[in-house]
């Protein structure tokens, strides 16, 4: 857990650490010193906008790199152009890479009208050497580039090239260690992220995810609940577990232990009262695993399961490692152990060989099921991963009316559900003003749907109880019940 007094203890005038954090802290220091220098010479507070694309991760990486510019003296602005701009890039879909390209574009007269300006670029994009290299041929005013691995080292990087005046580019292939007690800002004062594990090792054939985040490396089970602890000791209630796969958590470990024991740690914390996490594998998720979900009484009433396709013969292709009947069979069990739990999922439409007998297998899991919500897909090719190389690509016109299709069936059966459970009183963690009408608070229950009641600013972040009292398909209108 990050100890401030153990940032200030750190000497700057000495040599500089060999050990993390410590080595961080030491670089935050000395950028601390330079800022304040800046900020004279600039004449105003030295601002920052750190710009996140993708995924909880990514978000998650945000958090600490803000807070460690925060130290530094960068004051977060909303604005698209800063002192110091960061994007932090994602890259399971290469319209998400010219995006950042267009971005890029856009600041480079703001660089030329001020060169002190510091423009970096992070995160699974700089993982794909082809992209670095054109970052480096056709974009020179970028000033620091690194990937997914050392993200830990931005105020080291940061002060390298403040000191040698030149771009710094630095992407690992792979990741070295995993640093702890590192900063972090959180969005909310009452819930956040916690990283229990980092990379994957599942090579599904159309994503690029492990080539980009490295193989599974999971954090010591003392780390996360030293976190969690401190985190709900600062008035944190709901924490996520965070993981690409978080089911095959501990396996790396040099004392092996299963996410559900892990699990079941974390319902011990004193004071912690929603516990979520996510991606959820279906290859991995264990009867042990269900156990300790009905078991754990933090444990939210919600289960994102990816299924991505109902067809065997598609999921084989994807190398998901599991069948049709497997998930089913999986479902079955988890409902058989908590009736009442909300499934989510994702969905892609159109992976390469696709039929029209395979999509109907995807609406005939839809059927059985019954998600509350999905993520649905337009497939499309991803450089550097197998299924772009496939053959059979489905016509364009083909897949949009699959897609239509499959969105209609999901949001009918989503809108049933919802319906079935207005008049209900259930738990809402109050979590922002609604952003379209500011009389309303929007929460969240346990299952992940989104409730909105009147209500001020003073809810927030507290669970109350809330009367679903209408459904508008995808979301509630509530009141809140005072206690009886």
């Amino acid at each position: 857990m990050f100890d401030k007094k153990n940032l200030e203890a750190v000497d700057v005038n000495g040599d500089v650490p060999v050990t993390e954090p410590e080595r961080q802290y030491y670089y935050m220091k000395k950028c601390r010193q330079w800022a304040e220098e800046e900020t004279i010479r600039a004449g105003h507070s030295l601002t920052m906008s750190i710009q996140t694309l993708g995924c909880q991760m990514n978000a998650k990486d945000s958090e600490k790199m803000t807070a460690i510019l925060e130290y530094i003296g960068y004051e977060e602005t909303n604005e698209p152009v800063a002192d110091f701009v960061l994007y932090n890039t994602c890259t399971v879909r290469e319209n998400a890479n010219l995006k950042i390209y267009g971005r890029l574009g856009y600041l480079k007269n703001h660089k030329k009208k001020n060169p002190a300006m510091k423009i970096a670029i992070c995160g699974c994009m700089m993982q794909e050497a082809d992209e670095v290299e054109k970052i480096r041929k056709s974009y020179p005013f970028v000033d620091l580039v690194f990937g997914t691995h050392n993200i830990y080292k931005l105020a080291e990087l940061l002060y390298t090239q403040i000191q040698s005046e030149r771009r710094i580019m630095d992407v690992w292939e792979e990741a070295k260690e995993i640093v702890e007690d590192l900063p972090g800002k959180r969005k909310y004062p009452f819930k956040t992220g916690v990283n229990i594990m980092f990379g994957c090792n599942n090579f599904c054939s159309y994503c690029i995810v492990p080539y980009v985040r490295g193989r599974e490396r999971s954090r010591e089970p003392e780390d996360i609940l030293e976190e969690i602890r401190g985190l709900v000791a600062d008035g944190v209630v709901e924490i996520m577990l965070l993981g690409q796969n978080v089911n095959s958590y501990g396996k790396t470990l040099k004392n092996p232990m299963t996410f559900a024991e892990l699990l079941r740690k974390v319902n011990e914390i004193e004071g912690l009262q929603r516990i979520r996490f996510m991606t959820s594998h279906p290859k991995d998720l264990s009867g042990e695993l269900i156990e300790a979900m009905k078991d754990c009484e933090k444990v939210c009433t919600h289960l994102h399961l990816p299924l991505q396709s109902g067809s065997s013969v598609i999921l084989e292709k994807m190398n998901r490692k599991y069948t049709k009947e497997k998930y089913l069979e999986l479902v079955e069990q988890i409902r058989e152990k908590m009736p009442d739990i909300s499934l989510t999922t994702d969905i892609i439409v159109g992976f390469p060989g696709e039929t029209e007998e395979d999509f109907e297998e995807t609406l005939d899991v839809v059927r059985k099921v019954r998600y509350d919500s999905a993520y649905t897909f337009i497939y499309s090719k991803r450089t550097g991963t197998p299924a772009a190389a496939m053959e059979n690509q489905v016509p364009e016109e083909v897949v949009k009316e699959r897609f239509a299709r499959l969105l209609k069936e999901i949001q009918t059966i989503s809108a049933e559900i919802t319906d079935s459970r207005v008049s209900q009183t259930v738990p809402v963690l109050m979590e922002e003003i609604n952003e379209q009408d500011d009389r309303l608070i929007t929460g969240r229950l346990s299952n992940n749907a989104v409730v909105h009641v009147p209500g001020d600013a003073d809810l927030i972040g507290k669970i109350l109880p809330v009367r679903l009292e209408e459904s508008k398909g995808f979301y509630y209108m509530g009141q809140v019940m005072n206690d009886e």
